[in-house]
């Protein structure tokens, strides 16, 4: 899996480059937030602040690989202040990196249908106090902070153990990591950009694996197989199937 090794290197860079910033790494082994079990609502009134709120940021990337000289282990990272060193609403970023096994896929609709469910985590983790605003028609990934949690020490160490342990529900999940950006200064439009050719990039692997579009010149995503290498091989081979 090398499709997203282009968007990751770029995704690294900026994160590496930010300015009056320090990368702060967390404990991956530990106590994780306790799980609501459904979709835990924080109300405006408890509300402490939130990430990304408003017209702020709020980004979600996630892109997969196989190169281990990205994804080494477990990580937990985090740019700029915790949470409970947050005072109002903030600009937000979440990146995650999953690395798979090479060749763990056997084929190519296994492989688009593995990557979704991975995806799809987020919806199935929910720490308390810690509610996400999921917009995956915009892209946004908001987040409410209740008071009582950071009370009780919500951190997004913790937050990260408790995403950790949803990506590990996934066999082919075989190391993550985690950067929680709330940097003032960081480039968060770029990593956005960078976000949206990795959605565009899975989105690419559906319509190729369905066969939606058998000319190449009258495809809507044609620009996203002439970026991504590998892309346009893996579309032609479909198609000789």
């Amino acid at each position: 899996m090398r499709l997203y090794d282009k968007l990751i290197s770029q995704a690294l860079q900026l994160i590496a480059s930010a300015e009056g910033g320090q990368m702060v790494r967390g404990e991956c082994r530990g106590e994780a937030c306790r799980d609501s079990g459904e979709f835990d609502l924080v109300l405006k009134s408890d509300m402490a602040y939130e990430l990304g709120g408003g017209n702020l940021p709020a980004v979600s990337g996630l892109f997969y690989t196989s190169d281990q000289s990205f994804v080494p282990q477990d990580e937990i990272w985090r740019l700029g202040p915790d949470l409970s060193e947050i005072e109002g609403d903030v600009p937000y970023a979440r990146l995650t990196l999953i690395r798979v096994p090479e060749g763990c896929f056997s084929g190519e609709a296994e492989a688009y249908s593995d990557l979704r469910k991975m995806e799809y985590t987020r919806y199935h983790v929910n720490p308390e106090g810690y509610m996400m605003r999921i917009s995956a028609a915009s892209e946004r990934e908001p987040v409410r902070i209740s008071r009582k949690a950071l009370e009780q020490g919500l951190s997004f160490e913790k937050v990260g153990r408790s995403f950790l342990k949803g990506y590990h529900t996934h066999p082919k999940a075989a190391a993550v990591k985690l950067i929680f950006v709330t940097a003032a200064d960081f480039p968060y439009e770029q990593l956005a950009n960078l976000a949206h050719q990795g959605e565009q990039i899975t989105k690419s692997m559906n319509h190729i694996f369905n066969n939606l579009v058998m000319d190449c010149s009258s495809c809507n995503l044609k620009p996203v197989c002439d970026e991504v290498e590998g892309l346009r091989e893996l579309h032609q081979a479909a198609l000789t199937k």
